[in-house]
């Protein structure tokens, strides 16, 4: 890598806050070379991360961290954090297993002090740090950085609800970069986010407040005056009437400017909210141009960027949705399209392209995603909500009340189910077979392969209740889907190889290196397609003409598709010796999917040596 003389100097904040402010923007500068060579190397978030660099350093600068608590939100802007707190050495294994997160986990370093993956939780998780300061008697002070898109989610807005009547001191910086507000610049600018920050001014109104507190009316006309001053220069009249002093908005990227207002800020009590402006993929022009292509990139040539548009890959599952997607509304015009802010990466773009009067991108709100399809359904509409696994989590209440109770014919269709790779123990799809299987009036699909994806998404939206296809990230075993739309029978699975005394149950992505496993072994194959119904008749006869049997998932083994096996067959009263294989009761790190799949002996050759394992006491089932 390049030199970075001063950046490498810096071993710890403390180490920052010894420099000269003047060298401040020295830092920036090398801090965001840094970046774009170090991501380029490893892939990663980057935009976001080069829109905070400035932030980063004036918060690390100003406060007394990791005594005062820095309470990051999602986690795409924590980059700079990494760096600056002790990790620059192990950026060169960001996101590889046993290597740095991508996201602040409080067991990886004293100064992330709340693990996030999904958003919105910054302001709940400091204010919850900040009462927990003042009733031990503790002056630190908490800071809580959010996006403008996590700030879309109701958790956010419960959080300031709860903030501006709590007598906590807590600062909310809103790291905003999308919304439509002009460009703070000028001296004008910086002296009013001065002004409403420092002392003089908070002073001057607690004790107008004091003495006007005599008059009611006068009281209250002072206030309107002073929003209506306020009013003029910063759009802070909602986060006022919220309960904070509002401060902003101020350039994100001008150290001058932040670090003074910090400054003031941190000396400050109560609930403050500060706003400032930034820009994603700032410094680096091809990211700034594009700042979604380069919102989460693989490795690529830092000096001529990303070259899109090769051809020849594998279709991916999130494709083959997509496409699906596009065809079935042409075919139905009831359907409507549905996502929780993930346009691109759950494969709607074309859809929103072609049938914008059909797409709904209803932000971070995963909750309201699922409720508001329920509403559609009531009307006769077919809405479709395109959802990954670990975020249909955070929507499971209106998912068992207002669709599955109702039983209302809304399509989940969940992208990213089992493990997802570098995003982590936050975002692997672990649980939804777990969660899913449970509720009443669900059915759940699990494609093996693209073609029966799309045949599977085709059969959720033709049945007339709650449906839920879930199928993994990136590309399967390369089958081509039919370009019809052609449906399944439901609860049908299928034999997919013929063996002895052996039988391998594969739910979903593990049909392919079941059918590995089941050559070494000589073993059954079946495809079972359906988590719910079951095909009960199939895994009974199964278990009638085989000794053994095996299920497997890429889902957390308790409670999952081994789990409604075993129910079947008990319910059948058959006895069978029974091995469940799938993710063992523990967050799954980060790492490359393939190997973490063959750590946890789910590849097939670790299939094949789980069952002579489980079955040594019989070496005839194997030999």
């Amino acid at each position: 890598m390049a030199a970075y003389p001063l950046l490498e100097s810096i071993d710890s904040p403390a180490t920052l806050r010894q420099l000269p402010r003047t060298e401040l923007p020295r830092l920036a500068s090398e801090l965001r070379n840094f970046l774009v060579e170090s991501v380029s190397k490893t892939g990663g978030h980057l935009s976001s991360n080069l829109g905070t660099v400035e932030l980063t350093i004036a918060l690390h600068y100003v406060f007394d961290t990791p005594a005062d608590r820095l309470v990051w939100d999602v986690g795409h802007q924590t980059y700079a954090h990494k760096v600056l707190t002790g990790r620059r050495a192990g950026m060169n294994r960001l996101r590889m297993l046993d290597g740095v997160s991508g996201f602040p986990r409080r067991g990886e370093s004293e100064y992330d002090t709340f693990g996030v993956g999904h958003s919105s939780t910054s302001i709940s998780a400091a204010l919850g740090m900040a009462v927990a300061a003042r009733d031990k008697g503790e002056s630190r002070r908490v800071v809580a950085v959010i996006g403008d898109g996590a700030m879309s989610a109701g958790m956010a807005f419960e959080a300031l609800n709860n903030a501006g009547v709590v007598d906590a001191n807590l600062l909310v910086i809103l790291n905003d970069n999308d919304m439509s507000i002009s460009p703070p610049v000028g001296a004008l600018n910086k002296y009013l986010a001065r002004l409403f920050s420092g002392r003089t001014f908070n002073a001057a109104r607690a004790a107008g407040e004091k003495v006007l507190a005599k008059a009611p009316s006068l009281l209250e006309f002072a206030k309107r005056a002073e929003e209506h001053v306020k009013g003029m220069f910063v759009p802070g009249t909602l986060f006022e009437e919220f309960g904070f002093n509002y401060i902003g908005p101020i350039d994100g990227h001008d150290l001058d400017s932040l670090v003074p207002t910090l400054q003031n800020l941190k000396a400050l009590k109560g609930p403050r909210f500060l706003h400032v402006i930034t820009r994603k993929g700032q410094g680096y022009k091809l990211a700034e141009d594009d700042p979604i292509l380069y919102h989460g990139v693989s490795k690529f040539d830092a000096s001529n960027g990303i070259v899109s548009g090769k051809g020849g890959g594998k279709l991916t599952y999130t494709q083959v949705f997509g496409d699906w997607l596009c065809d079935m509304a042409a075919a139905d015009t009831r359907l409507i399209g549905i996502t929780p802010a993930m346009r691109e990466g759950s494969g709607m773009v074309e859809f929103a392209e072609r049938f914008p009067g059909r797409y709904h991108d209803v932000g971070i709100a995963e909750q309201h995603a699922l409720t508001f399809a329920a509403g559609l359904a009531c009307e006769g509409m077919k809405p479709v909500v395109a959802i990954y696994s670990t975020f249909l989590q955070r929507a499971y209440d209106q998912l068992v009340h207002d669709i599955a109770l109702q039983n209302l014919p809304v399509v989940l269709a969940i992208d990213r189910g089992g493990l997802v790779g570098a995003d982590g123990a936050t975002h692997q799809g672990a649980f939804d077979l777990s969660y899913l299987a449970c509720i009443p009036n669900m059915v759940v699909m699990a494609p093996a392969d693209e073609d029966e994806c799309r045949r599977m998404l085709t059969t959720a939206f033709r049945i007339d209740g709650p449906t839920a296809v879930r199928y993994p990230r990136g590309s399967g075993p390369g089958t081509t889907p039919s370009a019809a739309l052609e449906d399944l029978p439901v609860g049908k699975g299928e034999i997919r190889r013929r063996g002895r005394r052996i039988a391998l149950l594969a739910f979903g992505s593990l049909l392919a290196p079941a059918l590995a496993a089941g050559e070494e072994l000589d073993a059954t194959v079946a495809n079972m397609r359906f988590l719910k119904p079951l095909d009960a008749v199939l895994a009974r006869e199964l278990a009638a003409g085989h000794d053994f049997l095996v299920t497997l998932e890429e889902n957390a083994v308790i409670g999952g598709a081994g789990s409604e096996v075993a129910r079947v067959l008990e319910e059948g009263g058959i006895t069978v010796p029974l091995l469940r294989l799938g993710l063992p009761d523990r967050f799954i790190d980060h790492g490359d999917t393939a190997v973490l799949l063959s750590q946890l002996g789910l590849d097939g050759p670790g299939i094949a040596a789980r069952v002579r394992e489980a079955v040594g006491w019989n070496r005839e089932l194997v030999e």
